[in-house]
């Protein structure tokens, strides 16, 4: 079975893209290149015309950290992509989204969507009980189960 990421790849090649293979490359070699812990706080977002790599980051401070330490991140880019790497860096502040399950390098535990404890569950039916429609109560209790469980985590998004 072919990943869906090959598929995107030979539409945009053919739709005459020129940016968008260089950014799918890069952001799929991203989380091994630079690690969980930094794909967790800083993401690949757009390439400048003039091949300067954006990335988001969550905050201010990654993106001062980062720049201090763009050499050695444009250095494991190169040695992933070739001469499909950028040449620039560039962080700021911006959205920066999980692992996803296809993200290499990811570990399963931070691919598993957060279970909500029976009090964020509590919490959830509680917040939803004063809905009359039972199919939006249900959908608007496994919402907030959902958030809370995550927030609890630390994800984000």
């Amino acid at each position: 079975m072919d990943r869906i990421g090959s598929e995107v790849e030979r539409a945009l090649a053919h739709s005459g893209s020129r940016d968008a293979l260089p950014l799918t490359a890069i952001t799929s070699v991203w989380p091994t290149a630079v690690g969980e812990t930094v794909a967790r706080q800083a993401w690949p977002l757009r390439i400048g015309r003039d091949g300067t790599l954006h990335i988001a980051t969550t905050s201010a401070t990654w993106a001062f950290e980062l720049d201090r330490l763009s050499a050695e991140i444009l250095d494991r880019l190169a040695a992933r992509l070739a001469d499909r790497a950028p040449q620039k860096l560039k962080f700021g502040i911006g959205p920066v989204p999980e692992p996803g399950p296809l993200a290499e390098g990811a570990p399963a535990a931070s691919r598993k969507t957060p279970t909500p404890t029976r009090e964020e569950a509590a919490l959830a039916d509680a917040a939803a009980a004063a809905i009359d429609d039972p199919d939006l109560r249900e959908l608007v209790s496994r919402a907030a189960r959902a958030s809370l469980a995550r927030a609890r985590s630390g994800r984000h998004f």
